[in-house]
């Protein structure tokens, strides 16, 4: 991998051939003669999963500071976007400079204040709702669908449940319906865990009556509530559970090592004995 201390200057010549080489390559991959069979067999959907991984392991990379990791990860993305465009210039719906045009276009667009006419800096920071309510009005007259007035319209359920909930909540929050503090949002927050309680009894003295899907559904507002919360105190769900996932591998790791070090195995001990050393371990770990 070239250095990563020396930011070298562009130079749009290369750049556009290092990406043409990129191009090139998917086309390539993707070849229904002379291609890689399993990129052949691949489309949309079965790509999704790949793309949504790569970015997480783009997060994962600034997460650790990895600088090194981090353009490796980054180039994985990239490959992501070539290889849906690839399949959408195949069926003949889009291509590659597309995609760059689009979102130039965007850009400039949404950022009149900084790309625009003497007279529009004046306006100062742009509307980004109406300047999103506009660009989705353009998407429907392009594909002849109706368009979504509602004021939840343009949150993309692909982006994962914790940040689908928070895009919810906070637009739901522009036309005032939200709850006063936080303090009233954990006080929803007890209530759903309540109800959940309540459904888990239920599913275990009649089962016949009480389904795993009424649990689930009584979970899923426990974590819709937590989220709420987390917004009305002004912090990332994401990046407190985050922290739990990291706080609970360090603890169980250091548990894991103390216990083979005394020559057993973890799955040996009871549940007591593993709770003595989970707190031992807790103590240890504790900043």
């Amino acid at each position: 991998m070239a250095q990563l201390n020396k930011v070298a200057t562009v130079d749009n010549n290369n750049m556009t051939e290092k990406m043409q080489e990129l191009l090139t390559i998917m086309r390539r991959l993707r070849d229904p003669e002379s291609g890689c069979p399993w990129d052949q067999q691949q489309s949309f959907k079965t790509i999704a999963p790949y793309t949504v991984e790569e970015a997480h392991e783009v997060v994962d990379a600034i997460l650790r500071d990895d600088m090194p990791g981090l353009c490796d990860e980054l180039g994985d993305l990239l490959l992501q976007v070539v290889y849906h465009a690839q399949m959408a210039e195949e069926i003949k719906a889009f291509c590659f400079e597309d995609v760059v045009a689009a979102i130039s276009h965007k850009m400039q667009r949404r950022h009149p204040h900084v790309f625009g006419l003497e007279s529009e800096l004046a306006t100062g920071k742009p509307d980004w709702e109406q300047m999103k309510l506009a660009e989705r009005k353009l998407q429907s007259d392009a594909s002849n669908s109706e368009l979504d007035e509602s004021a939840l319209a343009g949150v993309s359920v692909g982006q994962g449940p914790w940040v689908v909930a928070y895009k919810l909540q906070k637009k739901a929050s522009k036309v005032n319906f939200d709850w006063a503090d936080a303090k009233a949002v954990l006080l929803k927050v007890h209530e759903e865990l309540a109800e959940i309680e309540e459904a888990m009894s239920q599913l275990e003295q009649t089962p016949g009556v009480v389904s795993e899907a009424a649990v689930e559904d009584e979970l899923g507002d426990v974590l819709f509530s937590v989220v709420n919360l987390s917004r009305h105190l002004k912090l990332d769900s994401g990046n407190a559970l985050q922290q739990a996932n990291q706080k609970f591998e360090t603890r169980f790791r250091c548990m894991e090592q103390q216990i083979k070090a005394e020559g057993l195995q973890v799955s040996a001990l009871s549940v007591d004995e593993l709770e003595q050393r989970w707190q031992q371990a807790k103590r240890e770990t504790q900043t």
